[in-house]
């Protein structure tokens, strides 16, 4: 589909592909990579990160693979981010490396940036979901894609008048049945 698009697609590779995974970690300890970008945040609250994207070329490695027909770049991904505890004061590391496949050639920087965006969609719409709305703690059994396009529904009202803290418009909605008759819905 995405080559018929003529876009390519920059997937993570997790556990459940152990041979595939397996092998992107061999060519990223034995070979040399084609890219390479840094960046480095200092967040809110004490939390600085880290993040190093590396491109590697897998066509050749993946040869005999049924990968060998998708799968041009490798992203390596590491994160070191040290995060202060409020308990003590002492700083805390936490390391992670995460692999990714590209369907077409990528550079690290926009491998870089394509993933860490990512990560906007997440905090914006499934941790929304998942906390505000509490889509987790949902326990309807009967039609559940009913509700849950209903809470897609108000997220996107709330979100096309303006409304960013999504909790706290919920809780002002709550208290004043006036707001969110005023919301426009076009």
């Amino acid at each position: 589909m995405a080559g018929k698009a003529k876009c390519h697609l920059l997937v993570q590779v997790k556990q459940n592909q152990p041979g595939l995974l397996r092998t992107l970690e061999n060519i990223a300890d034995t070979q040399c990579p084609l890219g390479h970008h840094e960046t480095v945040d200092q967040g809110k609250r004490l939390r600085f990160e880290r993040r190093t994207a590396e491109v590697f070329d897998v066509a050749c490695r993946l040869q005999d693979s049924e990968w060998a027909e998708l799968v041009i770049h490798a992203v390596r991904m590491k994160r070191s981010t040290l995060i202060r505890r409020a308990k003590d004061g002492a700083w805390e590391r936490r390391e992670e490396t995460a692999f990714y496949v590209c369907t077409g050639p990528i550079s690290a920087e926009k491998a870089a940036e394509a993933i860490r965006s990512h990560w906007g969609v997440e905090n914006k719409n499934h941790y929304v979901r998942d906390v505000s709305l509490m889509e987790d703690a949902c326990r309807i059994r009967c039609n559940p894609g009913i509700f849950a396009r209903a809470r897609s529904f108000a997220l996107n009202i709330l979100r096309l008048n303006g409304e960013s803290n999504i909790a706290d418009a919920l809780w002002k909605n709550a208290l004043d049945f006036n707001r969110p008759l005023a919301y426009r819905y076009k």
